[in-house]
């Protein structure tokens, strides 16, 4: 009986601990940097539940328009964030600047064609991948970088859209596109992929991963000390083990 009650005991301690469930929405890039991050910011906060949803920074801003239960955002970019702020979607006050990144023209390690941007206009290149720029922010950085190279009428006719830079990445890994652009830190995640150039710092806007807390957040005080955690000494190291770069 004495057994038994300390097992009650234990239950009910077990429940009076309820864990706050924490919805963290972020950019696809950023999948395996925050997973690892997650398990980090786990081991000294055992009472919250932290769930984590990658899509494009776009589809993300849409969803919390629409009403979406998110308690933190992390984008690729400032637009999306910028656009939520202006319509009064945002905590006061919540933006952090988190880590910046480098967009960079992959190719598979066999192929000889592509060793620079120029390249992308030959003729037997034909399918070149990037995030969809209507939902996908590396798809906007590419688009610019294009313009910026004076080369978007070459490379227009040979584009294929798609959901997300991993997606890009893996169309590249598999040959089913000539080449793709992702962030380094993509580049990275494959051995079947080489880097055939780097998208200069004035090619594209600034490519600058923030992050910020929606009106509509449920957990507005963990979603604080959460995204005060992103920005801390032991989430940097993570970042910058990843690729990432610290905001400028």
């Amino acid at each position: 009986m004495k057994a038994l009650h300390l097992l009650l005991a234990a239950v009910l301690s077990v429940s009076a601990r309820a864990e706050t469930p924490l919805n963290v929405a972020a950019a696809t890039s950023l999948r395996d940097v925050l997973t690892e991050i997650k398990t980090l910011y786990a081991h000294d906060h055992p009472d919250i539940a932290l769930t984590m949803n990658f899509a494009g920074s776009g589809a993300i801003q849409r969803q919390i328009e629409n009403g979406a239960p998110v308690d933190v955002f992390v984008s690729a970019s400032m637009r999306e964030v910028f656009a939520l702020e202006k319509k009064n979607l945002l905590v006061r006050g919540s933006i952090r600047n988190v880590v910046s990144n480098t967009l960079v023209l992959i190719v598979t390690k066999e192929n000889t064609t592509i060793h620079d941007w120029a390249d992308l206009a030959k003729p037997e290149v034909r399918h070149i991948a990037i995030g969809e720029p209507r939902t996908v922010s590396a798809g906007i950085y590419a688009t610019e970088t294009f313009a910026t190279l004076k080369l978007t009428d070459a490379v227009a006719p040979k584009l294929v859209s798609l959901l997300d830079v991993g997606q890009v990445l893996t169309n590249v890994s598999t040959g089913d596109a000539d080449a793709g652009l992702v962030y380094v830190t993509d580049a990275r995640r494959s051995a079947k992929v080489r880097i055939a150039a780097t998208a200069g710092p004035k090619a594209h806007q600034m490519i600058l991963y923030p992050c910020a807390i929606p009106g509509s957040a449920r957990q507005k005080d963990a979603a604080r000390d959460f995204t005060a955690f992103l920005v801390s000494p032991p989430a940097r190291a993570v970042f910058e083990k990843h690729g990432f770069l610290p905001p400028p």
